[in-house]
């Protein structure tokens, strides 16, 4: 292979393993109930005081309705809560639950633990190429629909 087919096989293998990975490690007994997908949403929704539907969708890059049915499940499961704004009633906040918490917390470890592997496994001197990178690879995710 040469090196556009190398990086472009490394690429898609990587992509499709940490989906898988992040799903075995992450949906443990104590979250079988949830999705890997249901997991990105309690990361997008965050810690703290409580985020609206729309800046919730924003991170995951969806619509508000796409995400109310998974919202809906979720609150139902009781890994998220929905409270009217104080400074304004018309305002509806989202915000973890303890358990919701604990999944929060649950998935960060294993971003720290893939994290930590990548780092340990690289030279001073290699991390900024690695940083460049994915800084580069990000990038084009991030607009890769402005410009298709």
């Amino acid at each position: 292979m040469n090196t556009y087919e190398t990086i472009n096989d490394v690429l898609v293998h990587l992509f499709n393993k940490i989906w898988e990975l992040e799903e075995k490690a992450i949906i443990t007994e104590e979250y079988k109930d949830i999705t890997n997908n249901d997991m990105h949403i309690i990361e997008a929704v965050g810690l703290g005081n409580g985020n609206t539907m729309s800046s919730i969708a924003k991170k995951l890059n969806v619509t508000a309705g796409t995400l109310t049915t998974s919202m809906n499940r979720l609150v139902r499961l009781r890994y998220v809560v929905r409270q009217r704004s104080e400074e304004d009633r018309r305002v509806v906040l989202i915000s973890l639950t303890e358990k919701g918490e604990r999944a929060f917390r649950h998935h960060a470890d294993f971003h720290a633990q893939m994290t930590d592997a990548v780092i340990k496994a690289l030279g001073p001197e290699e991390l900024p190429v690695l940083l460049k990178m994915l800084s580069s690879l990000s990038k084009f995710f991030r607009n890769y629909h402005e410009n298709s």
